[in-house]
């Protein structure tokens, strides 16, 4: 579960959206700090960006003054109690001394940013001034300092403290710059000693870059920083099991009896719940907790509690065995693509005994007085024999007879804003008894009323699971408590889920509701983005592009023969004139893409403006892959020269082409790069080539191709079932966008011109991973959508009509509906989406290219033509 994406759900009911947009009454702004509403002093300008109101001088004619691109800045800290008056003493003092400065606008969105999962990059961070040099830098430490003595605020992890107030300072970018990191994606950046832009490093970890000297009234700052250590105490600790803004979760030992113990840290001031406590309030909370419950077995036993620099530290005895969420991968019949009927029965047996061990724990725990308030799959521990369960994270529990509300939890366990006490862990428990053994509850969170159509999907898959034991969860999940008519206490909204769901294999009526339900969810009126989407869209020119923006849904649009949306056109075609400055240049991610989707819809002139933008840019830097790097411009450089006629533009392709073959040829060894599959890794590459070799017949080209091919097929390790998968370290994906279903994409058409024994043999592992029974997420480029798309579209022997009816059907297990039609859920599936990569738009092309007779295709990877012979003579479409 990606923690970024809560914050995300605070301002919407239904599509992420961003924090700063929460609204109260009828104004349509959040509260603000009175420091926020002060007039604009002359000879400065002000300015809203996310969460920070920004204020700068200017000169006689209103253009800002000559700053420092990159410098020694200073961060103020400050509680929610303190911050308006921190605002107030910091515009006093940087107003005269004509010192840039910004801060945080409201409270909330102060909340949010020292909230327990927000992060820790930026926790902490109220108030950002810019001095012009060092001279003003140890002024500004001095005097506002000494104007803030006794002020309390969380501790800034990126940054060195000025002695005990809440000033820090960190040497980092004060005007915007972008660079590629390692991974090949845009992050901040500032400029190195030979004058190349570098990753400005946000990591919760004080650091001065190498070639940066640190001031030397400084140096007793960074001396007493590194004097507090925990070599003192009576603890080891030996590896870090989590972190979170509200402090690290650490394994060690206790040195004086060799047991093992966990560790659990809580930062004053950070860590925020949705009451206002904070890391060691909390931290409290489960210290009391935990001793109620002593002897139980169900929970760890309290051994220590102490304080270590200003943070609170939970000393606990270590429990043996694994959380619930890890036995999935291994266990759950689904994972595989044949599930055999022993194993579906042998799981559900294990899944109602390991649920009834639950409700035993949850009752004990009730039994001591206690309300357990975060019931969820990270915190059950399964005993190493399976036979037993113990509950973990204990800082949400409140006393039995208590009224509060929950303030903690998972998304996909959230209960109903009018449950208290008890009934919150019942409403887990319900809950749990659908993601065992379908782990998608997070759908509820969009909508409760999506509970029956789970149970009835997990009824078709475990026949075993007793009926009484899905209806008494659907019952408890959806009823309606203190005489409110919705599970969410409040009544439902218009574009709740009150029609029933449409079957996305009802075509073409599941068409006409997708398109009804995208254009219902547009906000012509905005200028951040047009369709909601992923919240990659509200960095810079994710609204816009082709992933997660305008383009990528306009392109499902005509791609699935819907009528044309010539509002939305007319809004991207807005919006880039010209493009907003810092919009990427890539496929995926900008200016490239918009320009390849602008001249499918026609607007021919404005693509070549666009692709002109690029060109002028340094683009021959970009990383290598498809998403935002060389194949990918080079893919959308030469379909426009192929279209437009513009040979320069397919000389850069050719360019883009040559670059990507000496990068390639330089690596050594080829699987040695950090990811792999379409999106990021030499697929991407690969595919450029692979169109290339078609328009010329360079047999070149093909053979950098198939070496693109094998650097991500030698990251691909074979499953249980056989099935092939990326291996991530971590994890292994199937995917499209990350995963083998992306790479046996460009091997089928590889196979078309070439033949070759190990790209053959990689192919029946590719399709039973296409063939997978579950799927996390629905989406087209992370999700099932994909696997759908490929099944339908490869050449490879064996696939057959009941398999594309498979994945369509399993599809359906995330319809949701929105103002009565037909919508998916986007990443981590806690709202809907529109867009192209993960959700509603990306849903719409898989489905119309399976269903639908209007060729629909994702950019340069076309419906296959099936050549008798090879031949080089095989055009590729756009």
């Amino acid at each position: 579960m990606d923690k970024r994406y809560e914050v995300y759900c605070l301002a919407d009911r239904f599509f992420y959206d961003t924090p700063d947009r929460m609204s109260v009454g009828v104004t349509g702004t959040a509260p603000e700090f009175g420091t926020a509403g002060r007039t604009v002093p002359a000879g400065w300008r002000s300015a809203r960006v996310g969460d920070w109101l920004t204020l700068a001088p200017v000169d006689e004619d209103g253009h800002s003054r000559p700053a420092p691109a990159q410098g020694w800045k200073v961060h103020v800290s400050a509680t929610l109690e303190n911050a308006d008056r921190i605002a107030a003493i910091v515009w006093d003092y940087c107003v005269p001394r004509v010192v840039p400065f910004k801060f945080i606008a409201g409270e909330r969105l102060l909340h949010l940013r020292n909230s327990k999962y927000a992060g820790r990059d930026g926790s902490g961070k109220f108030a950002t001034l810019y001095p012009a040099d060092e001279e003003q830098l140890h002024s500004v430490l001095r005097e506002l300092g000494d104007l803030l003595e006794g002020c309390e605020g969380p501790y800034i992890l990126t940054d060195l403290r000025w002695r005990e107030g809440p000033l820090y300072v960190r040497y980092g970018a004060f005007t915007r710059r972008v660079c590629a990191d390692e991974r090949g994606s845009l992050v901040p950046a500032i400029e190195d000693d030979q004058g190349r832009l570098v990753p400005d490093s946000r990591d919760p970890a004080f650091k001065v870059p190498e070639w940066v000297t640190l001031p030397a009234f400084l140096e007793p700052q960074l001396a007493a920083r590194n004097n507090q250590t925990v070599t003192d105490l009576p603890y080891r600790m030996e590896k870090a099991l989590h972190f979170s803004n509200g402090g690290g979760v650490y394994a060690g030992t206790d040195t004086r009896d060799g047991r093992k113990v966990v560790l659990k840290e809580g930062r004053p001031y950070a860590g925020l719940a949705s009451d206002g406590a904070d890391a060691v309030a909390r931290l409290e909370r489960e210290r009391d907790a935990l001793q109620k419950l002593s002897g139980l077995g169900i929970a760890p036993e309290v051994r220590d509690w102490f304080e270590l620099g200003g943070h609170r530290f939970l000393v606990m005895d270590f429990l043996e065995g694994r959380t619930l969420n890890s036995f999935f991968a291994d266990r759950h019949p689904l994972c595989v693509n044949e599930p055999a009927p022993e194993a579906i029965a042998a799981y559900t047996e294990w899944a109602l005994r390991i649920h009834r061990a639950v409700e035993e724990a949850v009752a004990a725990v009730h039994g001591r007085g206690v309300v357990f308030n975060d019931l969820h799959l990270f915190n059950i521990m399964v005993a190493p024999d399976e036979q037993s369960v113990a509950l973990l994270d204990f800082e949400a529990a409140t006393t039995v007879g208590e009224d509060g509300r929950q303030i903690v939890a998972h998304p996909g366990f959230v209960a109903p804003a009018d449950r208290r006490g008890t009934d919150v862990d019942r409403y887990a428990l319900a809950c749990l008894r659908l993601a065992l053994f379908l782990p998608i509850t997070t759908l509820l969170s969009i909508d409760r009323g999506k509970a029956a159509h789970l149970a009835k999907v997990i009824t078709a898959e475990f026949p075993d699971v007793p009926k009484e034991f899905l209806d008494e969860a659907v019952v408890e999940i959806e009823r309606a408590t203190r005489g409110q008519g919705h599970a969410t206490g409040a009544a439902r909204p218009a574009a709740a889920t009150s029609a029933p769901l449409v079957d996305p294999a009802d075509w073409p009526y599941s068409r006409d509701s997708m398109v009804k339900a995208i254009l219902a969810s547009a906000t012509p009126e905005r200028d951040d983005r047009l369709f909601p989407g992923d919240v990659a869209q509200f960095t810079d020119g994710g609204g816009l592009g082709l992933a997660h923006g305008a383009a990528g849904v306009l392109l499902a649009l005509a791609e699935s023969g819907a009528e044309r949306y010539e509002e939305g056109e007319r809004w991207l075609l807005k919006h880039t004139e010209p493009a907003p400055p810092g919009t990427p240049l890539g496929l995926n991610d900008g200016l490239a893409g918009i320009a390849h989707v602008l001249e499918r819809l026609g607007h021919r002139t404005r693509a070549l403006d666009l692709m002109e933008t690029v060109l002028q840019e340094n683009w021959q830097r970009l990383p290598s892959d498809l998403n935002g790097g060389l194949a990918g411009l080079g893919l959308a450089l030469d379909a426009l020269a192929h279209s437009t006629g513009e040979e320069a533009l397919a000389q850069h392709a050719l360019r883009a082409a040559e670059l990507l073959g000496e990068r390639l040829t330089a690596q050594s060894p080829p699987n040695g790069r950090p990811r792999a599959g379409l999106l990021h890794g030499a697929t991407g590459p690969a595919l450029l080539f692979l169109r290339l070799y078609e328009r010329n017949g360079d047999p070149a080209l093909l053979d950098l191709a198939g070496r693109a091919l094998r650097a991500d097929l030698a990251q691909c390790v074979a499953q249980r079932d056989g099935s092939l998968a990326v291996n991530e370290g971590w994890r292994t994906m199937p995917y499209l966008g990350d995963g083998s279903v992306g790479i046996g994409m460009v091997l089928d058409d590889y196979l078309a011109h070439r033949d070759d024994a190990e790209f053959e043999a990689a192919r029946p592992g590719v399709l039973s991973a296409a063939r997978s029974r579950f799927c996390a997420q629905p989406g087209l480029f992370q999700g099932r959508a994909g696997l759908l798309l490929h099944l339908n579209r490869s050449t490879a022997p064996g696939i057959t009509p009941e398999d594309i009816t498979a994945q369509i059907e399993e599809l359906g297990w995330f319809s949701m509906s929105y103002a009565g039609q037909l919508a998916f859920p986007g990443h981590q599936m806690m709202r809907l989406s529109m867009d192209l990569h993960t959700g509603t738009a990306g849903c719409l092309l898989a489905l119309s290219a399976a269903l639908g007779d209007s060729g629909a295709h994702v950019p340069f990877l076309p419906p296959p033509r099936r050549p008798q012979s090879r031949s080089r003579d095989v055009v590729a479409g756009s």
